[in-house]
């Protein structure tokens, strides 16, 4: 809210300059922001009495949008890569498949090991279990086990997150 908007009665005023004016009324308040040249501009509406500050608006809206923008660029969105293996694969392409997973989890993302049965694979469940256990042990030293495997469907899936 800004200006005439501002409809509170009394309100705690701050300075363009950044120093406490005190509790003043609104009208006082928006004859000072006149003078100034500036806006009235409330900055806490839910404190009692709400806080309002003589700033100048358009440059204020900047700001903000300056420091939103700042902040999003700081922040990294995690991924999920995918990692496909099949209950016969051999231990040469299970250490080609760890690295590939061991360069997802080096960037900060999250891998999802996913054991894909097919035909009459789906008889041999149990015995393959071990495949993503293996997976698992191999990365260890720099990833740990979010959702351990879970059969869904005809697949077997588990999640693995970077140690912090």
């Amino acid at each position: 809210m800004i200006n005439e908007q501002i409809r509170d009665r009394e309100i705690r005023l701050i300075g363009a300059d950044g120093e406490q004016l005190g509790i003043v009324a609104s009208k006082e308040a928006m004859q000072m922001a006149i003078d100034a040249g500036l806006d009235l501009v409330k900055i806490a509406p839910n404190a009692k009495p709400p806080v309002c500050k003589i700033i100048d608006y358009g440059k204020y809206k900047y700001e903000l949008a300056r420091k939103e923008k700042e902040a999003k660029k700081k922040q990294k969105t995690i991924e999920i890569k995918e990692v496909r293996l099949s209950p016969n694969i051999d231990s040469n392409d299970l250490n080609t498949k760890v690295s590939a997973a061991r360069k997802f989890l080096t960037k900060g993302d999250r891998v999802k090991v996913t054991l894909r049965f097919r035909g009459r694979e789906m008889a041999h469940i149990g015995s393959s279990r071990h495949i993503l256990d293996e997976f698992a042990q191999q990365l260890s030293d720099i990833a740990v086990m979010e959702k351990a495997p879970k059969m869904e469907g005809r697949s077997m899936m588990m999640f693995l997150t970077v140690k912090r």
